[in-house]
């Protein structure tokens, strides 16, 4: 007989502890699948919902927005998936449908493959970095409109143009990266850690630059490699000083992502900030959420995406508040820590 009551772990009230529970295992409505979920990522996002009260309102909650799984069950209507198949996906602030707990609904078209070469673990690195960095870059209605490197024309097709990231060793820069040799943005120039050089430059960066630069000294790096000010900085950390220093690296006309609330507060000659969302949940998001996933696949069998580099933190779900800690007291650093929920004691 399957079982009817999985492991979840809960934030009990807004600012609260997170509390082991056991609620029932959803079924699948039309258009959905239900995954067990073998690795779950964790973000910096979950301590900052737990620690400053952001985007929940309704209380308890499950949190939780990267996994990979087997598909445990399909429901009507659903032919992309059987029982079995291996998949991907970002979870979502519903209780059914987010990924701190054993099995998770997710719709079956916001949910991709994996090949053989790539593991549970590997897997679940990817959701919201690949689909962050995307969005930032490639969203037809976004502010930088560039042509994805899976559309037709677009590898290579931005040859000569620099990109700065700001942030590269993190998991949104790093796909930041990759996503932009696949583009052919030349120089690729990042900030980071020195000691995360290496595996960036194997990403795709041109130069890697101290992070700890000076707001003018990072502007006269950039300068000289890409031969003056840029016309688009991804900002993947985005404090309050990473926008300030990424602001003053822009041309005249030039565009900021950034992937956490404002902090420049005037703009000129036309420079804009743009906020990137990177979940596919959202409805603006959910056509091209679509069709990376499903261009995802074939870019991971062919090695022009890589997954993240990874740290497992043991207890299962138990792990997932020593594991938040770590991230809030930023002690990791070029890797995702990721907690399998079969381990939950």
């Amino acid at each position: 007989m399957s079982p009817t009551q999985q492991k979840a772990l809960l934030l009990q009230s807004k600012q609260g502890e997170f509390a082991l529970k056991a609620p029932d295992i959803p079924e699948p409505g039309p258009g959905d699948v239900l995954v067990k979920n073998v690795a779950v990522g964790l973000n910096p996002v979950d301590w900052k919902i737990q620690t400053w009260g952001l985007f929940v309102e309704k209380y308890p909650v499950i949190l939780g927005l990267d996994a990979a799984g087997v598909v445990e069950a399909v429901g009507e209507g659903v032919t992309s998936f059987k029982k079995g198949d291996s998949v991907l996906y970002q979870g979502w602030l519903e209780d059914d449908r987010a990924t701190y707990q054993e099995y998770t609904l997710i719709s079956a078209d916001l949910a991709a493959k994996f090949p053989e070469n790539i593991s549970f673990d590997q897997a679940a690195t990817l959701p919201m970095a690949v689909g962050t960095a995307s969005i930032g870059l490639y969203h037809p209605h976004g502010a930088t409109k560039f042509v994805a490197p899976w559309a037709e024309g677009g590898k290579g097709k931005y040859a000569g143009t620099p990109l700065v990231v700001i942030g590269g060793s993190s998991a949104v820069g790093s796909l930041a990266i990759q996503l932009a040799k696949l583009s052919g943005f030349s120089p690729i120039i990042t900030t980071a850690s020195l000691k995360n050089a290496a595996l960036l430059k194997f990403y795709g960066a041109t130069h890697v630059l101290d992070r700890n630069l000076s707001a003018d000294a990072l502007r006269a790096e950039v300068m000289k490699f890409a031969g003056g000010l840029v016309s688009v900085v991804y900002d993947a950390v985005s404090s309050p000083e990473t926008q300030g220093a990424a602001y003053g690296l822009l041309a005249p006309g030039g565009t900021l992502l950034i992937v956490l609330q404002e902090a420049v507060t005037e703009t000129s000659e036309g420079r804009t900030l743009s906020q990137v969302h990177g979940l596919f949940q959202m409805p603006h998001n959910g056509d091209f959420g679509k069709t990376l996933l499903g261009a995802l696949p074939a870019l991971l069998e062919s090695g022009d995406i890589k997954p993240l580099k990874f740290e497992l933190v043991p207890g299962g779900l138990g792990g997932v508040t020593a594991g938040l800690e770590k991230l809030k007291a930023n002690q990791v650093s070029a890797l995702k820590l990721v907690i399998h929920p079969s381990e939950t004691a």
